[in-house]
Order: C-alpha cells, then sequence, then structure tokens
C-alpha cells in the first residue's frame, strides 16, 4: 500500500522552511507617485527596488501576500540562456541577436547572484543542472549543443554526458543522456523573495500587500490604477503579474496564458545517496517538462505538469509520487511532506512578453517556466529604461510574440487541449 502523507494542502516546503513571513500594510487611501508596479513578485519588487535607490517615488501592489504567486512557489532552477536555446533563436533572429539575448540571460544571471550576497540573503544556491532525454534519440544534437555553446557563445560550462554519466550523476536509469552545466545552479526562490520585499522596503519604496488592482484607467496624460481603499495616480505603471494577470489588462491576457504546475517535497533522503549525488538540478525533454533538485537538506524537490487538470490540492501527492517512481523505483513509497502548486505564465512561443499596452503602460510577463533569474533581471530592465537606457529591454520587446488563438472565449480550452495532446505524446 502507497503511504499517504497528512500534507497541509498548498502549504509548500518553502514557506515551512521560511516560517513567518513579514507583513506589509495594505494601501488605504489614495495617493500619486513616479512609477506604479502591479504586482509583488521578482519583476515588481526588482523593479521597486532599482526605481527607489535611483530617487524615483515607487508604489507598489500585491493581492495576496508577497511570495504567494509563481515567485515564491517555483522549481527554483536559474538555467543558462533563454527558454528557447541560442540555436533556436539564432534560427529565427540571426546570431548577433541571439548572441545579445544569451548575453542578457547571463547578466540575468549573475545580477541575481550578486544581488542576494550583497544584500545578505541566504537563497541556498546550489551550483549544477542537467538537461536529460527521455528519448533514445537526438545524441548527436546534444553533443553539438555543448559545442556551440562553448565556441559561438563563449560558454564552456556546458559538458555532453553519456549513457553511463547521464545514469550515475541522476541516480537513475530512466534518461539515456545529457548535458551538464556547471556555470549555474538552483536556489531556494521564497527566501530570495522575502529577501527582495526586505531590500525594496528599506530602499524607499512603498510597498503594500491584500491590495488587488481593479481597474487601469487613463486620465489628464496620467494613469490612475483602482484598489479597493483608493487609487493610484501615476506617469507611468509596470504591470508585472505574470500568469496572475486575470481580466486586468486584455492585451497582456491575450498573450500570457496561465498553466497550473505542480510540486511535491519529499522527507530528506538519507537511505538513497545515490539520488542526485552531486545535488544538481535537473530538467528533462518532455515538452510537460519535469524538473526536479535536491534541497540543501537533501529533500527531493520533484515538479510536473501532467497533474495540471487536478481540481484539489489533496491529489498532488499522488500525481507526484506516481511521477517520482517513473524516474526512481526505489522511491515508489517515499513520503510527500509538501505538496503545492500555483500558476505559470507562458506565451505561445515561450518567449518573454514585453509590451508598452498602454501610453506609458508597460506589461512583462510570459517568462514561461524560465522565469527565476529573468524575473528579476526584468525588474532591474524596466528601472533602467524608466532612467533612460533601454537597451537590453528593448531586446524583449523587438520579439514577434502572438496572442494565443481562439479569443477570451476559447484561447483556455484549446490551451487545455493542446496540453493534453503534448502530455500524450510524451508518454507515449
Amino acid at each position: 500500500m502507497t503511504w499517504q502523507s497528512p500534507i497541509a494542502p498548498g502549504i509548500s516546503w518553502y514557506q515551512a522552511s521560511v516560517g513567518e513571513r513579514p507583513e506589509y500594510p495594505a494601501l488605504d487611501g489614495s495617493v500619486s507617485t513616479d512609477v506604479a508596479i502591479i504586482g509583488g513578485g521578482f519583476t515588481g519588487l526588482q523593479a521597486a527596488f532599482n526605481l527607489a535607490r535611483l530617487g524615483v517615488s515607487v508604489v507598489l501592489i500585491e493581492g495576496s501576500r508577497f511570495g504567494d504567486g509563481a515567485s515564491g512557489r517555483n522549481g527554483g532552477q536559474l538555467g543558462t540562456g533563454q527558454r528557447a536555446s541560442p540555436t533556436e533563436l539564432e534560427t529565427e533572429l540571426g546570431f548577433e541577436r541571439s548572441k545579445a539575448m544569451f548575453e542578457m540571460a547571463e547578466n540575468a544571471k549573475h545580477y541575481l547572484l550578486d544581488f542576494a550576497e550583497q544584500h545578505g540573503i541566504d537563497i541556498e544556491y546550489l551550483p549544477g543542472q542537467m538537461n536529460v532525454s527521455h528519448k533514445r534519440g537526438g545524441e548527436e544534437e546534444y553533443r553539438h549543443e555543448a559545442e556551440i555553446m562553448a565556441v559561438r557563445y563563449g560558454y564552456p560550462h556546458i559538458s555532453f554526458m553519456d549513457q553511463e554519466e547521464t545514469h550515475d550523476r541522476v541516480g537513475s536509469t530512466r534518461y539515456h543522456f545529457g548535458l551538464r552545466d556547471t556555470g549555474t545552479g538552483h536556489i531556494h526562490p521564497l527566501k530570495l523573495l522575502v529577501g527582495l520585499a526586505r531590500v525594496a522596503a528599506a530602499s524607499g519604496a512603498s510597498i503594500h500587500e491584500m491590495t488587488p488592482a481593479s481597474g487601469i484607467r487613463q486620465a489628464g496624460g496620467k494613469t490612475v490604477i483602482d484598489t479597493p481603499k483608493g487609487t493610484i495616480t501615476a506617469d507611468r505603471v509596470l504591470i508585472a503579474t505574470n500568469a496572475y494577470i486575470g481580466n486586468l489588462e486584455p492585451v497582456t491576457a491575450a498573450h500570457v496564458m496561465p498553466i497550473r504546475s505542480f510540486i511535491g517535497a519529499t522527507a530528506p533522503l538519507d537511505r538513497y545517496p545515490q539520488v542526485l549525488r552531486g545535488f544538481e538540478a535537473v530538467a528533462d525533454s518532455r515538452f510537460v517538462v519535469r524538473y526536479f533538485r535536491k534541497s540543501r537538506d537533501g529533500r527531493l524537490l520533484f515538479g510536473g505538469r501532467e497533474a495540471y487538470t487536478a481540481d484539489s490540492p489533496r491529489d498532488i501527492a499522488t500525481h507526484i509520487r506516481r511521477q517520482i517512481a517513473e524516474i526512481y523505483p526505489d522511491l515508489k513509497n517515499i513520503e510527500i511532506t509538501h505538496g503545492w502548486g500555483g500558476s505559470v505564465g507562458i506565451t505561445l512561443p515561450r518567449k518573454p512578453f514585453a509590451r508598452d499596452v498602454l501610453p506609458g503602460v508597460t506589461s512583462l510577463a510570459g517568462y514561461s517556466g524560465h522565469g527565476v533569474m529573468l524575473s528579476n533581471y526584468c525588474g532591474k530592465m524596466y528601472a533602467d529604461m524608466v532612467a533612460g537606457n533601454a537597451r537590453e529591454l528593448d531586446l524583449l520587446k523587438e520579439l514577434k510574440i502572438p496572442p494565443f488563438p481562439g479569443g477570451a472565449r476559447l484561447r483556455k480550452p484549446l490551451l487545455f487541449l493542446a496540453l493534453t495532446w503534448y502530455a500524450l505524446r510524451d508518454r507515449f
């Protein structure tokens, strides 16, 4: 009989390990400011911090608690480059733009790690990531990718792993080969988020939890944001809600779709030292990606999206344990101490969405599962743009991001059908 853990529905291991988070007041009354930010995740808080330290007045509102969205509940993997590989981007954009996009992502990686170190935030960084193939074919493509990254993109940290090395490092025979990246790693995202909110507030930004935006309108050359207990009038506005845009702003909603992602945390794997013996993170080659890693205290944090149709958080442990057992049969009865889910914002081409959706109103979203470092850096890039340096952010604004088909009524049912199809392809 499979062991069933009495997990608290939706409570993440991140939250359990952090404990009580600092509270910030809701906005009470009407205010005017240079920049208003909607959304208190990585993007919004980084923008608030960087703007405030430049002397720009900024008011940020978050509809829930800081950390309740994707920024505090994600898989914690940094990755390298954009969501699409440099070779894919090079085919579409040409080498120069692809190289610039890669360098932006490297800047994002270094910025995040430097930010945490400079501000004394223990993000539990652990180095190393492996991208592994669940299919037997395509070995030469993987070898070629490692060569291209070293020669054309000046990134020597990726090496090809044959079957034996893959089995040894993953601790499983489920995958056939892969790439090992020693120039990146994984973090405790909620610790970063909590520290970021603290730093943003200390910098002079006015940040508010439990303050949803109910509307955006323009009047007299300004933008007005409606909230339950007042309005914010601003010269500029950043929409940084990502998957949680809802019906607030239609252009973003048409281009950024939320999909559900679920993660389970096991008890520490003291009896299974062969599982990820190097504490490196893993992402596999499925379209519906399985991503997993070991925490600093030896837990397996395992995420997958085949459970996106689950109606109740009580089902998370069952879904996740089944997926774990496919890779690690010895863990088929492992204790799942925490299971949680959240929404990931994706775009149709899996590239970030950056657009001025109204005069003076910029939306940044759609990191497509690759947002831990990109979302932080996008907040910084937005602040740079306000300060007169839009060079890097313009690279994202120039990307062609089409809307999801089907309009407001049909886009979610069509996405459901597409994800179901890809999940079946992954399985069979």
